[in-house]
């Protein structure tokens, strides 16, 4: 054991270690970068930062090789770098109370970068005027909802991710008195209605709209101001067989139903929604410009902010830099359509907020100390030099 801790504490300690891991941040920051024109803003987080290695893929396989160190490895491992460092080689004094700060500020934001990663998460809630809303959306997630729809005052909805919908799965849970099986699923798909006459190959689908779509797989894309739209071929079957494939796809608008066991579900491929224990109504949006022009002068929601208990009931003004934060979460003014009374506020849950400020705050005040205690140690010393008996 002793062995291991001599040759540990060397290595996590060294300057050499820090050197070569703020390298490799750079480049991968620099290549990460480069890639964002392939794959945008979301996928390089994921593919970059929020892993342990870079993978490559085999081509025409989807066997992974790991060809470099991800956000994770290089981020934990300048953590330890600078805790070890600390503990077995640094002393405190008053001189290096600025250092130890703004080291103290850079763990922070370490820790608080990781908090992020792990568990932001980012949705936007789509709010038309007067009409309350009680859930957001997902900008990149689907997910396949079967909403049990008998009941006149309640619907039962059961969720399943659309990372669980991979061809050939069968898919149960308690609350569903049959299985789903998925015959296909697309990542990305284009849809058209099938022509008369047409000889494209017969749909996997033969209930619902299904038979009369055709679905064509396309490339996924990664550009920030679009969205991939899946498609999703699922069967259902009961204790006396199956009942019928149906095509699936957020592109598609209809409700597409089918009874058992004398109950009646919708069955939707639909964008992932998060419920609120509360409601957003807008009352008011505006969407002023400037005089003579069309720059954007001002944006700005007015919301009505209703708690299903009845302990909260107020309106809010959210608009640019001025967000409402309410159970947790972060509501930003994102997007809107004045034509339509439409507007669209990102909300955000991310724990780790704080950090990032505490973070620049100690840095800054450690950098500033660290500063005079060096330009008053720097005047003493040339005081001292200046009154010695015999300087010029």
């Amino acid at each position: 054991m002793s062995d291991f801790w001599k040759r540990f504490i060397p290595f996590f300690t060294s300057l050499q270690l820090t050197v070569v891991l703020l390298a490799l941040s750079i480049v991968l920051v620099f290549v990460s970068t480069l890639d964002q024109v392939n794959l945008g803003i979301w996928a390089v987080q994921e593919k970059y930062f929020r892993t342990f290695f870079v993978m490559w893929f085999i081509p025409g396989t989807n066997v992974p090789i790991p060809v470099f160190p991800g956000g994770y490895i290089i981020g934990g491992f300048l953590l330890l770098n600078l805790l070890a460092s600390h503990v077995y080689r640094f002393r405190f004094s008053w001189k290096k109370s600025g250092l130890v700060l703004t080291h103290g500020g850079l763990i922070i934001l370490l820790i608080g970068e990781l908090v992020s990663g792990l568990l932001q998460e980012d949705y936007q809630m789509q709010l038309q005027l007067k009409e309350p809303t009680n859930y957001s959306e997902s900008f990149l997630r689907n997910e396949l909802a079967i909403i049990e729809t008998s009941d006149k005052e309640t619907d039962t909805v059961t969720a399943i991710p659309e990372t669980l919908i991979k061809p050939g799965a069968s898919l149960q849970t308690a609350a569903l008195p049959f299985v789903v099986k998925v015959r296909d699923f697309y990542p990305n798909a284009a849809l058209e209605m099938r022509p008369e006459g047409s000889n494209a190959p017969a749909s996997l689908a033969n209930q619902g709209v299904g038979p009369r779509v055709i679905a064509t797989p396309i490339a996924m894309t990664y550009k920030s101001n679009e969205r991939n739209m899946p498609v999703a071929f699922v069967e259902i079957v009961g204790t006396d067989g199956s009942l019928g494939t149906w095509l699936l796809s957020p592109q598609l608008a209809l409700d597409q139903s089918f009874t058992h066991a004398g109950q009646t579900y919708t069955l939707t491929l639909r964008i992932e929604r998060r419920y609120k224990p509360f409601t957003l109504t807008l009352t008011e949006l505006r969407h002023d410009i400037y005089p003579g022009s069309d720059i954007p002068r001002n944006f700005s929601s007015r919301v009505r902010v209703q708690n299903q208990n009845g302990s909260d009931d107020r309106e809010v003004l959210i608009f640019m830099n001025n967000p409402l934060r309410y159970g947790g979460l972060t509501f930003y003014q994102y997007q809107m359509d004045r034509a339509s009374n439409h507007s669209v506020l990102q909300v955000v849950r991310n724990p780790g907020w704080p950090m990032p400020y505490i973070s620049c705050v100690m840095m800054s005040l450690g950098l500033g100390i660290h500063f005079l205690i060096t330009l008053a140690g720097f005047i003493t010393r040339r005081f001292a030099t200046a009154n010695k008996p015999g300087a010029a």
